[in-house]
């Protein structure tokens, strides 16, 4: 797959945030999957989750259309903040 869903994941949040360069995606791959684990400024979470999760819901269906089209199960994994 060669990383375009990293990639992609990471275009998409860049795009939503106010503070880009804060944007960071993990990748790991294992037996189930991909896993990505995003990570981006505490003041971008509302942004990346939307009202009541939808904006995060939508970025997981998008992920899992990319995954589909290598034959990959993709998964997000969004880090709180710490406080």
């Amino acid at each position: 797959m060669i990383e375009n869903d990293q990639q992609f994941l990471e275009y998409v949040v860049r795009q939503l945030v106010n503070n880009p360069d804060d944007v960071a995606v993990e990748r790991k791959v294992d037996e189930m999957g991909v896993l990505l684990t995003l990570s981006v400024n505490p003041d971008d979470m509302g942004q990346v989750i939307g009202k009541m999760g939808n904006t995060a819901k939508s970025i997981r269906t998008l992920l899992r259309v990319v995954g589909m089209k290598h034959d990959a199960r993709v998964n997000l994994k969004i880090n709180e903040p710490q406080k």
